[in-house]
């Protein structure tokens, strides 16, 4: 089978056409500001390499949907302006790489935030014999805050444009049911560059961590090509850096 994208392959495709790993187990580290498409190419990895995405933030969303026990504790939290304690996260981290769509790898994605995270993480792989691979997508800041700046939204239907690249038809003017675009309150541009200070200050010592403890970072440019371009270029130092299956 061809290895990860094929030149052209629709995304239904690379789920049928990924290459296994010498390796048991492979961690990727998924690292990039609001707005560099990491989300994106988390579910384009995820059907390349044949592994699962885990979304820290998707997990903390199903448990407040589900109602259970501790999605109360997070809704808690939350909505008293406080942050999920590590411990909670490392928790669900710890169960969900246990589950059966795992055992072959996974993708973190939004984990680990803190350098208490990423501490466990690093005890959490070495004693599983996960082999790490940490991937930070580099954007320019001002590519973004041009990006997320750009967008709207119909505040009727919920359709999202793009004044750049998905324009609608009418200025400002929703296509489908000709109500006023909005700009979303997290696209505003002094909302954007607060989001990005925030990402810095927080994510720098995490990844300086995880350096100083012998992971590989992969620093990818997040913006010059595609995002299907994008991650093909992902894969490929992926591939390289752990070697081709056997």
């Amino acid at each position: 089978m061809p290895a990860g994208f094929g030149a052209g392959a629709a995304a239904s495709e690379w789920s049928l056409s990924y290459t296994p790993f010498a390796m048991s187990r492979l961690c990727v580290i998924l690292f990039g500001p609001p707005g560099s498409g990491k989300g994106t190419q988390a579910k384009f990895l995820k059907q390349a390499l044949g592994i699962a995405h885990i979304s820290t933030g998707d997990m903390l969303r199903e448990h407040m949907a589900a109602g259970d026990g501790l999605g109360h504790e997070i809704a808690a939290t939350i909505q008293a302006g406080g942050l999920v304690p590590d411990e909670t996260v490392n928790l669900m981290v710890e169960e969900r790489i246990e589950l059966p769509d795992s055992k072959t790898g996974f993708i973190l994605d939004g984990f680990p935030r803190t350098v208490n995270q990423a501490k466990l993480l690093v005890g959490l792989l070495a004693a599983h014999g996960i082999r790490p691979v940490v991937v930070h997508l580099k954007v320019d800041y001002n590519v973004i805050i041009a990006r997320l700046s750009g967008r709207r939204q119909c505040p009727t239907c919920g359709a999202l444009y793009s004044v750049t690249s998905n324009a609608p038809t009418v200025s400002e003017v929703c296509d489908y049911d000709g109500s006023k675009l909005v700009v979303r309150e997290d696209d505003r541009e002094e909302v954007v560059r607060e989001r990005l200070r925030a990402y810095e200050k927080q994510t720098t010592p995490v990844l300086d961590f995880l350096r100083g403890s012998g992971y590989t970072v992969l620093d990818v440019e997040g913006a010059d090509a595609s995002p299907a371009a994008i991650a093909r270029r992902i894969e490929a130092l992926i591939r390289k850096e752990v070697g081709p299956a056997q």
